[in-house]
């Protein structure tokens, strides 16, 4: 099979292009606009599989598009505007990629009749979830432009399959975190600023919950989707380990050896939605689970990061 991998050269995209080549003989295209968050330096280690080939170009711009992904079999869709404090400050970026931009992507896998899309989507999308979880049939509530865009974008893909009967399956994942992600997003940057002993700046008072999913295990849930989903579904991928950023902290701070001195309380973010949380009955009714826990999973990427300077200090101090 050839598949091919928008936004392949960020943070889930190259961790996935890397789960691709390591598990099976696929091919692998790799379409990327190489925006900020977007780094060739991510697929450093898979230049010289000749399984892989990458392609520079915009989804937005259906004609470098239509010959990247002609003669693929599949398209997994990463690319996407995809950071919320971004968002608030400007949001047309948001809707021209996420909505625009898929639907671009959407129309040339229907004019080419490729055989499978799954779009990759995120739990943001159900709005805060006081109580219990999110069902991948609840209706849907964004609180901000990052995550409105991207309910936008799942309903574009869905269309395709309602309206020209194209196989497209969505998935809406927890927050995640490992290897490669850029130190904008919460634990790259708690992570490093600590290597760099600076202090972590947490919002509000620290008891937002998250479930954090380690990248390798959402990928693992991917691929199970490319293969065994079912076509005009959605599937929620979750680890099932809701917690308070406040005890995500502590967590960072203990495995870098530091203290609560290095903890700087900041003004909240607008709209900050103070739980997310997914049912996971379906992924998990195809085979898939989890393989790390958290604190397995935080360890290896603290570790990481800690071993790998040479990606992330060049990142931070151009931003």
């Amino acid at each position: 099979m050839k598949v091919l991998v928008t936004g392949g050269a960020g943070f889930i995209g190259s961790n996935y292009v890397r789960y691709v080549l390591e598990h099976t003989d696929d091919e692998v295209v790799v379409y990327d606009a190489l925006t900020y968050a977007g780094n060739l330096s991510t697929l450093k280690d898979v230049d010289d599989d000749p399984r892989y080939r990458f392609v520079h170009g915009n989804i937005c711009d259906p004609g470098t598009l239509v010959e990247a992904m002609r003669g693929c079999d599949a398209v997994v869709h990463f690319a996407a505007e995809s950071h919320v404090d971004r968002s608030i400050v400007g949001s047309d970026d948001f809707v021209h990629t996420n909505c625009f931009g898929t639907n671009v992507v959407m129309d040339t896998a229907r004019e080419l009749e490729i055989a499978r899309v799954v779009h990759i989507g995120t739990d943001e999308v159900y709005g805060s979830v006081e109580q219990g979880s999110s069902s991948e049939n609840d209706p849907l509530e964004p609180r901000s432009p990052y995550s409105a865009s991207k309910a936008g974008s799942d309903l574009i893909a869905l269309s395709y399959h309602a309206t020209h009967g194209l196989d497209v399956t969505v998935t809406r994942c927890t927050n995640n975190f490992g290897p490669f992600q850029y130190p904008e997003k919460a634990i790259p940057l708690f992570t490093t600023n600590l290597l760099e002993g600076r202090k972590i700046p947490l919002y509000g008072d620290g008891l937002n919950e998250r479930d954090w999913l380690f990248v390798d295990d959402h990928c693992s849930g991917i691929q199970l989707v490319l293969h065994e989903g079912a076509a005009g579904e959605i599937y929620n991928i979750g680890a099932g380990n809701e917690t308070p950023n406040r005890l995500l902290v502590d967590k960072l701070l203990a495995l870098l050896g530091h203290g609560e001195e290095m903890v700087d309380y900041v003004e909240d973010r607008l709209g900050h939605d103070r739980r997310y949380s997914v049912d996971i009955t379906k992924i998990t009714a195809l085979g898939w689970t989890r393989q790390r826990t958290l604190d397995e999973a935080l360890e290896e990427t603290v570790s990481w990061y800690r071993d790998n300077e040479w990606w992330w200090r060049t990142l931070k101090a151009r931003a």
